[in-house]
């Protein structure tokens, strides 16, 4: 299947699905920081990027960065979910364990790399 590379278009799309109550982004330099980053082929030296690394890239860089001016973890957690779907590789995190990622991605206890490996493993 071929590389799928998402814009802004779609996270304001993946917004609105997930927060429709919430249509406010404070920051949106934030979400072009996400799409630029998701692009990002090899992300490091050895490192081949695959869905589960963008959607990491894309995670992480939301959680950090905080379009949002509320709800940055729920919004994050969706785009991972409806990246990974619409590259055809649907996750089935065990229950709390996206949000907990999230959580210690913006604690600083882990980063991107860690990211995509606990998404990859939650592949179905």
């Amino acid at each position: 299947m071929p590389v799928l590379y998402v814009d802004v278009r779609w996270l304001l799309q993946q917004h609105e699905a997930a927060l429709p109550d919430q249509p406010v982004v404070s920051d949106f330099s934030a979400l072009v920081a996400a799409v630029a980053r998701h692009r990002v082929d090899p992300p490091r030296l050895g490192i081949d990027s695959d869905p589960a690394w963008r959607a990491a890239a894309l995670l992480h860089t939301l959680v950090l960065l905080r379009p949002l001016p509320a709800h940055n973890v729920r919004f994050a957690c969706a785009v991972v979910i409806a990246y990974m779907h619409a590259s055809d590789e649907g996750i089935d995190a065990p229950y709390g364990e996206l949000v907990e990622l999230t959580k210690e991605l913006m604690d600083g206890k882990g980063d991107v790399f860690g990211a995509a490996d606990r998404i990859r493993s939650w592949r179905i």
